[in-house]
């Protein structure tokens, strides 16, 4: 079924500058009172943002990765790794269960709290660069189209980062396909894509299916 719109689906080329910040630690007490206060951009940096580096590690998150490797506590990694990032649509509820599976475990365990790590955690933040491109699309065929050609770092910006925009835990695609084309169920299935356990290919080859299921 095809769909005409009442507002136009807007590409943008988007990339992101690495920043590192002075935020380190060299211990699990360090990490946790950083990441009391370190910029929200931080927080999103170490989840959201370093996904698609894990699919092939063992967690899932930059903090995780960091517990195994550098600190050798392999119950708190799995902890923080399993912290399912698809459950949350504000980065303070990120940030407060982070912090708190880290209070948890150092509670627990208090020797481990300020055993040096092997190399310390260096906190990072990714500056957006969102340019609006030519191109845009009127009709589910033409998104369609648009999402084959995107780059990974586009992709992540429409269906990852924008979980963290204005309508919380919603992506570009989604919202346009509900507000613009009126399909609320295909919106409702495109936002169920897994992005989580999947790679960047994975999601992108998942969203054109979902919607060649509709565009017939």
């Amino acid at each position: 079924m095809m769909n005409q719109e009442r507002a136009p689906f807007q590409f943008v080329a988007a990339s992101y500058l690495i920043r590192i910040r002075p935020e380190r630690a060299g211990t699990l007490a360090e990490l946790a009172d950083h990441l009391r206060n370190v910029s929200d951009a931080s927080v999103f940096y170490h989840t959201f943002q370093s996904l698609e580096a894990h699919h092939y590690t063992a967690f899932s998150n930059d903090f995780a990765q960091w517990a195994m490797a550098a600190c050798n506590e392999a119950v708190l990694a799995e902890e923080l790794g399993a912290i399912d990032l698809r459950d949350f649509i504000s980065l303070e509820e990120v940030r407060a269960v982070l912090v708190g599976t880290l209070e948890d475990y150092i509670a627990w365990n208090p020797q481990s709290a300020n055993r040096p790590a092997f190399e310390p955690f260096y906190f990072c933040e990714a500056v957006a660069v969102a340019l609006p491109l030519d191109a845009r699309a009127n009709t589910l065929a033409e998104l369609a189209e648009g999402i084959r050609r995107m780059s990974f770092q586009t992709l992540h910006h429409h269906f990852i980062n924008a979980r963290l925009r204005p309508k919380l835990g919603i992506n570009d695609f989604s919202i346009w396909i509900a507000d613009s084309l009126g399909i609320p169920d295909l919106a409702a299935a495109l936002n169920r894509v897994d992005f989580y356990t999947n790679t960047l290919e994975g999601v992108r080859s998942e969203i054109l299916q979902t919607i060649g299921r509709w565009n017939r």
